[in-house]
């Protein structure tokens, strides 16, 4: 990606971090991820942007909000309301001119316990250890296996079935980037590529499964599930991190 590029892609990272504020604001118990969803909509709108989550590949709203043993791709509904001591994970997405951003955190609803509150430190934690891995020169492995070991030695697991993955034109491009691998292995990192870094943690196996819906992915065990995540471009100095505000 040029210079230019990165920031377009930069800007749209500023409008989710935005969007992200007020949603965490928003959240509280009694309200629905369908309400979430429209008032992150109506802020990205609000700037002149899309949110790029609607419609593609045919999934149905805005953004993809998961709770508690969802692990990603929530469906929003009227019917889904948030109760005290739910972990929420929201994932969004915005294009500015064309060029992609992508984010996600997982936020508390109230009070949670001390077991929701690890897992969700853990995977944030996760994301900047797999940040700081990714300088140029090093490989996609160094990423995973940054993320892997952090995860494991907190007593949990990383999800391999969804991954990491670039972003430009598309929301989904070359390379994939997992959250497990193996240190100097994988695809190298040079200056100019961008790409979504998004440990998804499970409490107990990293193994989950898709629910009848045909989009929401829920832990096997029912054990919870934490997900965050930052769109970053690989730059001379280091990775820069897109989907925050200067």
């Amino acid at each position: 990606k040029t210079a230019h590029e990165i920031e377009l892609m930069r800007e749209a990272g500023r409008l989710l971090n935005i969007v992200h504020k007020e949603l965490e604001a928003a959240i509280r118990p009694g309200i629905s991820t369908w309400e979430l969803d429209k008032l992150g909509e109506r802020v990205i709108r609000g700037f002149g942007c899309v949110p790029n989550f609607l419609n593609y590949n045919g999934f149905p709203a805005s953004f993809c909000i998961s709770i508690n043993d969802e692990v990603v791709h929530g469906i929003p509904s009227k019917e889904k309301i948030l109760h005290e001591g739910d972990i929420v994970s929201i994932d969004t997405g915005a294009a500015v001119h064309g060029w992609n951003g992508d984010n996600a955190a997982t936020f508390a609803c109230g009070a949670i316990a001390g077991n929701a509150q690890h897992i969700m430190d853990v995977t944030k934690e996760a994301l900047a250890r797999g940040i700081a891995a990714a300088q140029p020169g090093n490989r996609v492995g160094d990423i995973g296996a940054a993320v892997q070991q952090y995860v494991e030695a907190n007593g949990l697991s990383v999800v391999r079935t969804f991954v990491g993955h670039g972003v430009g034109r598309k929301l989904h491009e070359d390379p994939e980037v997992p959250n497990f691998g193996t240190a100097g292995h994988g695809p190298r990192l040079v200056a100019g590529m961008v790409i979504a870094i998004e440990p998804m943690v499970n409490e107990g196996t990293h193994v989950v499964k898709e629910q009848p819906d045909g989009w929401t992915i829920k832990t096997a065990d029912g054990k919870l599930s934490a997900h965050f995540e930052h769109t970053i471009a690989i730059t001379p100095k280091g990775p820069a991190i897109l989907t925050q505000q200067a």
